[in-house]
């Protein structure tokens, strides 16, 4: 498929190309930084552009049937509007270009999900460490479902750098209201492209955990 992936330079991001490429697909790739993509392939090109800027999106949306979006930041202790905003030009573009099919991540915890990443996620980390981040995710996930996309929402939880495992648990009721659950980014990965091919989820919102 001609795929275009937003947040391509994050950790999730370049494992999403990587297992993008191997599978065959045709890539676009929008970046603030292109120097920070160091892989060369006949089949990816990259388009230097800042996500909140629309008008600098290029051609990156050009006929492509679907958008990937990892998009993420690491702005944890400030009121930020970058996923909402930044997801909300995304649906622009993708209308104004006639895209439907949009898979993103966010997390568990997030809207119905909530206190699904654990008692230490629930108790600590998201209200004194994540609290503006996770908002400004909820209201990225408002403004996908809101739309007339075909969408899927992805919440992982708790991300690691661990291998690919093709074994993990997904669904609606992933998550745990006591342990923190864990997985792979290119577990992750997997799963977004496993969905582009099999459309199991579109308009919902699965959990992926080990």
């Amino acid at each position: 498929m001609r795929i275009l992936i937003i947040g391509g330079t994050g950790k999730t991001g370049k494992e999403l190309i990587k297992q993008a490429l191997a599978e065959g697909h045709e890539l676009n790739v929008l970046v603030r930084k292109p120097s920070r993509i160091k892989l060369s392939h006949p089949a990816l090109k990259i388009f230097k552009g800042n996500i909140l800027k629309p008008e600098s999106f290029g051609e990156a949306f050009k006929d492509r049937d679907a958008v990937l979006s990892a998009l993420g930041h690491k702005r944890f202790f400030i009121k930020t509007r970058i996923l909402s905003q930044g997801t909300r030009n995304i649906i622009q573009a993708m209308e104004k270009n006639q895209i439907k099919r949009l898979i993103c991540i966010t997390s568990l915890g997030i809207n119905d999900s909530r206190y699904k990443l654990g008692l230490y996620y629930t108790l600590f980390t998201i209200p004194v460490i994540l609290w503006f981040y996770f908002k400004d995710k909820e209201l990225q996930e408002r403004l996908i479902i809101e739309s007339q996309l075909d969408w899927t929402i992805i919440r992982p939880g708790q991300l690691t750098n661990g291998k690919l495992r093709t074994n993990y648990y997904h669904g609606v009721d992933a998550g745990s209201f006591i342990l923190t659950k864990f997985i792979s980014r290119a577990s992750v990965a997997h799963f977004m492209l496993w969905e582009l091919k099999e459309n199991r989820y579109v308009l919902r919102t699965p959990g992926i955990t080990n």
